[in-house]
């Protein structure tokens, strides 16, 4: 199911971090065979890839995934499956890197931000958008720093960074503030509404009041269950009417995230207002997130907004479509009662809203 390789780039008797790196798949580690194919990389070679990692005092162990996954693949079952792996490990590392593919890095990060309970150490995704084989890439640095980061610890001596983060091309970001947003160049990842945790140039510079406060007393714990009914309803002018209903009447649907416009709103008629209040009444959870990249929901700001706040329609303030989806699921999975969920949804509890 998984193969694991250990390696010791400490040069002192008594390595002083041990590191355990997720390899899932994805662009990182890729190489070029004899015959110019892309095929996956071996990481008991990965010092001979990246030799700078024989300056590092630390263990480090690479677990990856017997049959790379490309993250387009990527289900709630490989999230539980990846968070359960850093909850087995957890006792025995400093901290912990993941290498994922970027399409949908930041569903995972933020899904794992929820499904980790408790969290006092550094989980850190980081990937490339060229592959670690190729001439000009960029999964050398990237893994690099986050490496860097998920060994690096305060003046206490407690981690720098106890959460879930994304590193991506010089910037740390929180994992369920972060969004996808560059397919081509190097900075892949941006948010809007949080401020980086960290820039890494000549020095890495954290922003340490922006960081989660690290939690000595609590035990970590890994939810198991996610509750994948959900859909994702993206408002266009000239939506028509059967296209809302036909989604909100899918068979065991739990909830709902609505991609609204601006600060919220929504049109106003009365076949697409009485559409969203009927599926309420049948108990669908509906989230308003906009679909702005910045700002976020004010239900009632305008009057096509506040039609949605009347019928029980949830406001998703500044949440990501990627963090809303993820901790629907969670919420879905792990509450038994409704009112819970919706209480829970519209305040933070990872970080993930104001």
């Amino acid at each position: 199911m998984y193969t694991t390789v250990k390696i010791r780039t400490a040069a002192t008797p008594q390595a002083s971090t041990s590191i355990l790196t997720l390899y899932t798949g994805g662009t990182f580690g890729m190489v070029y065979n004899r015959a110019g194919q892309l095929v996956p990389f071996d990481f008991e070679h990965i010092v001979e890839r990246v030799p700078e990692l024989s300056r590092f005092d630390f263990e480090l162990t690479v677990i990856a995934f017997a049959k790379p996954i490309d993250s387009s693949n990527v289900t709630p079952e490989h999230w539980i499956e990846m968070a359960q792996i850093i909850y087995n490990n957890y006792e025995l590392y400093d901290g912990f890197v993941i290498l994922h593919g970027t399409d949908t890095m930041a569903y995972s990060a933020s899904a794992l931000s929820f499904l980790l309970e408790n969290l006092n150490k550094p989980v850190i995704f980081t990937g490339s958008q060229i592959p670690i084989g190729a001439v000009r890439t960029d999964a050398r640095r990237n893994l690099i720093t986050a490496l860097e980061i998920a060994s690096a610890r305060n003046a206490e001596g407690n981690p720098m960074v106890p959460e879930v983060c994304i590193y991506f091309n010089n910037f740390l970001w929180r994992g369920n503030r972060a969004k996808k947003v560059e397919s081509a160049h190097f900075d892949a990842f941006y948010s809007d509404n949080y401020p980086a945790l960290a820039e890494a140039g000549i020095s890495i510079d954290y922003n340490k009041q922006l960081i989660m406060p690290y939690k000595r007393a609590n035990d970590i714990k890994c939810c198991t269950k996610m509750n994948s009914n959900v859909a994702i309803l993206k408002l266009f002018p000239g939506i028509h009417l059967n296209i809302v209903n036909n989604i909100l009447h899918i068979p065991g649907l739990k909830g709902l995230v609505l991609e609204t416009y601006g600060s919220g709103n929504a049109p106003t008629s009365a076949g697409f207002i009485d559409a969203l209040a009927e599926a309420i009444d049948r108990q669908v959870i509906i989230l308003n997130i906009s679909q702005c990249s910045g700002g976020k929901v004010v239900q009632g700001k305008y009057e096509t907004s506040k039609k949605l706040a009347e019928i029980g329609v949830l406001s998703g303030k500044d949440l990501t479509t990627e963090a809303g989806i993820t901790k629907m699921m969670y919420l879905l999975g792990r509450e038994n009662f409704l009112e819970d969920v919706k209480k829970q949804l519209i305040c933070p509890i990872r970080g993930e809203m104001l």
